[in-house]
């Protein structure tokens, strides 16, 4: 016979931290033109990524833009969103296009050179 005691049948609510937790964390690419190419963005990008907690990486693309793969918590996402809109001194940001995107294995944030 089991009881209110017994710890297996036990309900308890549930934690603030498992609720803060159970988050999952979402990818998105983010493309970001303007004069962003040779100024420092991808290393601004990186170390952004970098403080916020987030994975994933960067790389300049052949049409001028630089695109950025992110996995975070999605108030992570929304911060590196309003900071690529920024840039480092030198750039000057036109446009941060953004995307759902696949969720891929990253264990750090890179900065892709290919």
């Amino acid at each position: 016979m089991e009881t209110a005691l017994d710890w297996g049948q036990a309900r308890f609510p549930p934690s603030p931290f498992r609720m803060r937790h159970s988050i999952p964390p979402q990818a998105r690419r983010y493309f970001v033109s303007g004069h962003v190419q040779g100024v420092g963005f991808r290393w601004f990008v990186e170390r952004i990524a970098n403080e916020l907690g987030i994975r994933g990486y960067t790389r300049n693309l052949d049409d001028g833009r630089v695109e950025v793969y992110a996995i975070g918590l999605p108030n992570q996402l929304t911060e590196m969103n309003a900071r690529l809109w920024l840039g480092p001194p030198r750039a000057k940001v036109a446009g941060v296009e953004q995307e759902e995107a696949p969720m891929l294995e990253y264990g750090s944030f890179r900065i892709d050179y290919a």
